[in-house]
């Protein structure tokens, strides 16, 4: 057996008894794959792990960059109080049509709010609004701006904030220090910047899985 088909039928068992199917995150998965998304959305062993931290987190609110269509914020909008907020930021208008659909008929169009438009354009909007302090941030928009991404999930947060950066790993290309990529040196700099930063205790976790090889970065806004 292969090592993917092995994290393939890995992936499957977890799914099946930590995060079992439902008909709105199916829903979700077949709208978007029906539209003509990039298969490229979080697993659902990996959305169990966002709501699980937002639930540890007790987050109230949450901002998500890269809504695709909406699967993994459906998964942490479960996790917010009634009164909860999820701002989620989506470049590609038909990806946020999709998402909003998704959205509504998982009940929680109250929750959630998606603006569409580049994020570094979208982030000094939100900032202007002065809303209150996000309890955590997931990053998961396109990849070379992921430094800039951090920045602003900085200034949007409070002592105690989780930042998640997803797909850090780069097939392992995150390792190569001469790559010119956009996609490597964004992570390499948003790795480094978070390494490096006062405010910030992180780390980073390799993985496996439906989606391959890849891992994401985990910190905690310290002031």
């Amino acid at each position: 057996m292969s090592d993917s088909r092995l994290w393939d039928d890995v992936d499957d068992y977890f799914t099946t008894q930590l995060a079992p199917h439902d008909d709105v995150l199916d829903a979700a998965v077949r709208d978007s794959e029906g539209a003509g998304l990039p298969s490229i959305a979080i697993t659902a062993p990996q959305g169990k792990l966002l709501q699980l931290l937002a639930q540890i987190q007790g987050a109230r609110n949450i901002l998500e960059l890269g809504t695709l269509g909406g699967y993994s914020t459906i998964w942490l909008a479960r996790a917010l109080p009634a009164d909860g907020r999820l701002v989620s930021l989506e470049y590609d208008p038909r990806h946020a049509e999709v998402a909003t659909r998704n959205i509504a008929r998982a009940g929680l169009e109250q929750v959630v709010e998606v603006r569409v438009g580049p994020a570094l354009e979208s982030l000094p909007k939100l900032a202007d609004e002065n809303p209150a302090p996000f309890d955590l941030v997931f990053i998961d928009a396109d990849k070379g701006n992921n430094p800039h991404y951090v920045e602003w999930a900085l200034k949007l947060t409070r002592e105690g904030s989780l930042i998640v950066v997803d797909n850090v790993v780069r097939g392992g290309r995150v390792a190569d220090a001469t790559s010119t990529a956009p996609d490597v040196r964004g992570t390499r700099t948003a790795i480094e910047l978070i390494g490096g930063h006062p405010r910030l205790s992180g780390t980073a976790i390799q993985t496996v899985g439906g989606k391959g090889y890849d891992g994401f970065a985990l910190a905690r806004v310290l002031a």
